[in-house]
């Protein structure tokens, strides 16, 4: 408490850092051939930059050692897109992490009880006690797990607006900081972004139609001048700062244009098979998209007037998708993977009146009147095309947040 209300110095949130670190055990991978790095973000309403980036960056020959977590409030989790692929485990043992990574380049599994045990307690203390939300908790919480990793390198992506945790520009750029200045000090070379979440990342919200879009993206049908770009256009400039990190190209710019090869070449689609099959997940249902089971209910939310979008709110958007059962209000709460929201109109798209803007998907009953008229109310029409904000808003490194 008395950290929330005073704050910590960067000393003592190294220190801090350093002591939950060192509660459990550090991963060494010194056995897998070179620079390892993963990334990190703070969280958003149809963030599954994860599920992309992971093989595009393994298909171009940096190994990505990435621990995730599930979904908690209006976020989703990377662990419950991927146990929404039929077997697909992530509760795997360290041995069975160490081997994935030497057999496939890269491994996503969720936090074990011998990676920082300090910060799972202390979370549960803080979550009781209304302190999460303190920026340098928060830090040494994010940094803690993700230097047990075995990582030599991290990226982070810190997100701002009303989709995000950090709700404003100034908090995102003082927690990017303070993000990037622990993983440096840990001798990790670490650079970050702030990236904007005033609306939904690409259309997919949920945890099988997110892994429908992710593949659809790493397939290249999706994510060049359509709905999914700026889904990708955020994947690449991550994948490509990854890149660089794992001193595979020079530049940040050299590296995006190498995780789009990956997509063109088909090689970064090809791993992401490599990674169900080899954590357990049926590599058919991947590659039988339509297969998968369908919701009881599939709702259009239509447009009642015409225009252009002008905001859609991606904090009620990930609300209702939690009514439809797509998230989870406590940790304890079963979640249904076929649940969700897919977007037909994104910020700055023309609409008609009575033309779909949405379609909700559940099994529940009793969610599908209220929630037609939750998701209706989050699309802002106007008669004026509206000016798009920039996705990419800075980048952070030791001592320095640059706009871009």
């Amino acid at each position: 408490m008395a950290c929330y209300f005073r704050g910590m110095s960067n000393d003592e949130t190294i220190s801090f850092t350093e002591t939950m670190l060192h509660s459990g055990r550090v991963i060494d991978l010194a056995e897998i051939p070179g620079i390892k790095v993963d990334k990190h973000s703070t969280g958003g309403v149809g963030d599954k930059t994860s599920l992309i980036l992971a093989p595009i960056v393994a298909a171009c020959g940096v190994p990505v050692p990435m621990i995730s977590g599930r979904s908690l409030g209006h976020t989703g989790g990377t662990l419950d897109k991927l146990e929404s692929i039929p077997g697909f485990r992530t509760n795997l043992s360290l041995a069975e992490y160490k081997d994935v990574i030497a057999r496939t380049g890269l491994v996503m599994i969720g936090q074990t009880k011998e990676i920082a045990p300090a910060d799972k307690k202390l979370y549960a203390l803080r979550d009781v006690t209304a302190t999460v939300e303190c920026i340098p908790l928060i830090a040494a919480s994010i940094m803690s797990k993700k230097l047990a990793e075995g990582i030599d390198g991290l990226v982070l992506d810190v997100k701002t607006g009303r989709g995000a945790f950090m709700k404003n520009y100034e908090d995102a750029s003082r927690l990017a900081s303070i993000l990037v200045d622990i993983g440096n000090q840990f001798g990790k070379e670490t650079i970050g972004f702030i990236t904007d979440m005033s609306q939904p990342l690409g259309v997919a919200v949920g945890n099988w139609t997110e892994v429908v879009e992710s593949v659809e993206c790493l397939r290249g049908t999706r994510g060049v001048n359509d709905s999914s770009s700026d889904l990708m256009e955020v994947t690449h400039i991550l994948a490509g700062a990854m890149l660089m990190v794992g001193k595979k190209v020079a530049s940040i710019e050299e590296g995006v244009e190498r995780s789009k090869n990956s997509i063109t070449d088909g090689s970064a689609y090809r791993k992401f098979l490599d990674l169900v099959a080899v954590q357990g997940g049926k590599v058919g249902a991947i590659e039988n998209l339509e297969l998968y089971p369908l919701s009881r209910h599939s709702i259009e939310v239509k447009a009642t007037q015409s225009g252009f979008v002008a905001e859609i709110d991606p904090l009620e958007v990930g609300l209702t998708a939690i009514a439809l059962g797509a998230g989870r209000t406590r940790v304890d709460e079963s979640i249904d993977t076929k649940s969700g929201i897919v977007l037909r109109k994104k910020v700055g798209d023309s609409v008609e009146s009575g033309e779909p803007l949405a379609q909700l998907l559940t099994d529940r009953d009793d969610a599908v009147s209220s929630s037609r008229t939750r998701l209706s109310a989050a699309f802002h029409i106007t008669s004026q095309t509206p000016q798009k904000k920039k996705l990419i808003m800075a980048r952070v490194t030791a001592g320095e947040v640059k706009s871009l």
